[in-house]
């Protein structure tokens, strides 16, 4: 069904809402949002992803979708597509800058608003699961995405993090910030864990290892897994390119695969 004629409320055929939350910024949480995105579409999933990272919103670019003009229906805005079978829809505030290097200086009331309307006025149709790209921090932005989500549902949230102690300490209050608003954590990934050759494949331990996991016992929260740091991933999403297709034999796509089959396991419970 075109999301036109979905029924009114833009979350109303939408079975989950997933936040992807961080402590910091730099920890690579719009490529663990991207990549869960492309494995759960592979899955058979249909997904959106809701990006409110208004300072520095790469999905676009991550997704090779450019800078497309977003149109309104009936129902508001309608989504933009990333693939032609129309399984991974998205909505971002890179669509909506004349230019893709203008500064978004905005107080935050007027964060606020947008937001409002990103959650509101997004005509999704029919989603298994949105992904909710957020900006590292607990900030008014991830206030504003909470009430406005509340009206409808969360089903909890995936926190991202890298080994350091610097950024698994921000996590930890990222943590506390899920258990004061009540979001159910589902998860805590380990990115940039370990660095992958691209000649023998051998994964070393650049920025340490386990600062992910260790949190995760401590705070009594589910470790989804690690995924290294991996320049076959980088590459992949500098062009615009699906990963986990063009890489399935990789240790990587194996992570990424684990942590996705997690997730879902948790939502169908």
């Amino acid at each position: 069904m075109c999301a036109c004629l979905s029924e009114k409320g833009s979350l109303a055929q939408v079975k989950h809402v997933v936040l992807v939350l961080s402590g910091k910024g730099g920890v690579g949480k719009s490529t663990i949002t991207t990549e869960l995105a492309l494995a759960l579409v592979h899955a058979g999933k249909k997904v959106g992803i809701l990006d409110v990272d208004l300072c520095g919103p790469s999905i676009p670019r991550m997704l090779s979708v450019g800078k497309p003009e977003v149109h309104q229906c009936d129902a508001g805005w309608v989504p933009v597509y990333a693939d032609p079978q129309q399984k991974l829809a998205i909505m971002s505030i890179g669509f909506l800058l004349e230019d893709s290097d203008e500064a978004v200086i905005w107080r935050g009331p007027k964060k606020t608003a947008l937001i409002g309307q990103f959650v509101s006025d997004v005509a999704w149709g029919e989603l298994d699961i949105l992904l909710v790209d957020t900006p590292p921090g607990t900030s008014d932005e991830h206030l504003a995405v909470l009430e406005n989500l509340r009206k409808h549902r969360v089903d909890g949230a995936v926190l991202v993090t890298t080994p350091q102690a610097v950024s698994t300490g921000d996590v930890r209050r990222e943590i506390t910030f899920c258990k004061k608003t009540a979001v159910k954590i589902l998860g805590i990934v380990e990115n940039m864990s370990g660095f992958v050759c691209p000649h023998c494949s051998e994964c070393s331990n650049v920025f340490s290892k386990g600062g992910g996991e260790e949190l995760a016992k401590l705070t009594g929260s589910v470790f989804l897994g690690s995924v290294p740091l991996d320049p076959l991933l980088t590459a992949t999403l500098e062009e615009g390119r699906d990963f986990l297709q063009a890489f399935p034999e990789s240790s990587t796509y194996t992570a990424i695969s684990q942590i996705v089959n997690t997730v879902l396991s948790s939502l169908d419970a």
